[in-house]
């Protein structure tokens, strides 16, 4: 079930997808823990790290035990991506460097001519990649979408130019920047990319479980699927998903458990970036940690305002507190 990335054998086919506010260091090594092969890192921006923006630098923080793990960058200035990303090479835990190619968020795709935008200059593309490639030591990844509209799919052509530009992998989220989050991945984007390079291609869009999981890899031949909102509160799914995979019985998740990581989840951040900004944080996970769980829409409403550390514990200990057992559902 492994992959080779770069000079890196990957242990298996799954992968945490890089998730503004969500892929935090935490958050990445307990998807690791849990299963996934491979970890990335919110996207930072070019400018940002080039102009040494206090906040973005703090954003570059790994951990040793978080690897194999990739840095994601995003921005459409050839000399402040290359400045980026060799300060990066240098300064970063992170194994390989990926470049954002596909964020269909308005503040990125149109208000900074990055993201998905570059999906409409192919050649833009090809010297990006290029000139990162050539002044860096990391391997190169790129994260594109199917295109940037109906009109205009083209992944593969982009993709072509990407391996010819020296990157290591590829990954397709397979919707268009017109999409956003929308509608059906077209998973024949993903199997025709796959059929069109030779470095490894990594499919994403909607795997939720393993049956989503191994359809994309069996229908596709893609030779990694990345995970993203899929995994918001819920670690799990990478355990979950490599034992379908391996047609394996996996382990039920506990109240207990997800109580324990919860916790652990808010004192990680807490550690990191102090009690303030982890209550901001965990307004968003700690109410994805409780989706679908029974009687947990006022707990989720106080999780969200949540202000103090002590105020987080306290709702979860009258929450968790008649709750034992697995979770079956």
């Amino acid at each position: 079930m492994s992959f080779k990335l770069g000079n890196y054998e990957i242990t298996n086919k799954l992968i945490l997808a890089p998730m503004a506010g969500v892929s935090n260091s935490p958050f990445r090594l307990m998807a690791r823990e849990y299963g996934a092969g491979v970890v990335y890192a919110e996207m930072v921006s070019d400018k940002a790290v080039f102009f040494q923006n206090p906040k973005t630098l703090e954003l570059l923080y790994m951990t040793v035990e978080e690897k194999p793990a990739a840095q994601q960058i995003f921005g459409s200035d050839l000399k402040t991506m290359v400045e980026a990303a060799m300060f990066i090479d240098k300064n970063s835990n992170c194994d390989f460097i990926d470049i954002n190619m596909g964020c269909p968020v308005p503040k990125v795709a149109i208000g900074a001519q990055a993201g998905a935008s570059l999906m409409k200059d192919p050649q833009k593309i090809y010297d990006i990649v290029k000139a990162i490639r050539e002044n860096i030591t990391k391997p190169v990844t790129v994260k594109i979408r199917s295109g940037w509209d109906s009109d205009s799919v083209n992944a593969v052509e982009v993709a072509k130019m990407i391996e010819k530009a020296g990157a290591s992998a590829i990954t397709v989220h397979a919707r268009t920047r017109a999409q956003g989050y929308s509608g059906e991945p077209d998973l024949d984007v993903i199997k025709a990319v796959k059929e069109a390079v030779s470095i490894p291609v990594i499919g994403n869009g909607n795997i939720i479980d393993g049956k989503s999981a191994k359809h994309m890899l069996d229908y596709t031949g893609c030779d990694a699927v990345m995970i993203g909102r899929g995994a918001l509160g819920n670690p799990w799914i990478f355990r979950e998903i490599n034992a379908f995979l391996n047609e394996e019985e996996a382990p039920k998740r506990t109240y207990e458990e997800v109580k324990v990581l919860m916790i652990r989840h808010f004192k990680e951040l807490s550690r990191l970036k102090g009690e303030h900004t982890a209550c901001l944080e965990m307004r968003s996970h700690g109410p994805w940690y409780l989706k679908g769980f029974e009687g947990a829409s006022q707990v989720r409403a106080k999780l969200s305002k949540v202000l103090t550390e002590k105020e987080y514990l306290d709702i979860l200990d009258e929450y968790f507190a008649d709750l034992k057992g697995e979770i079956n559902f």
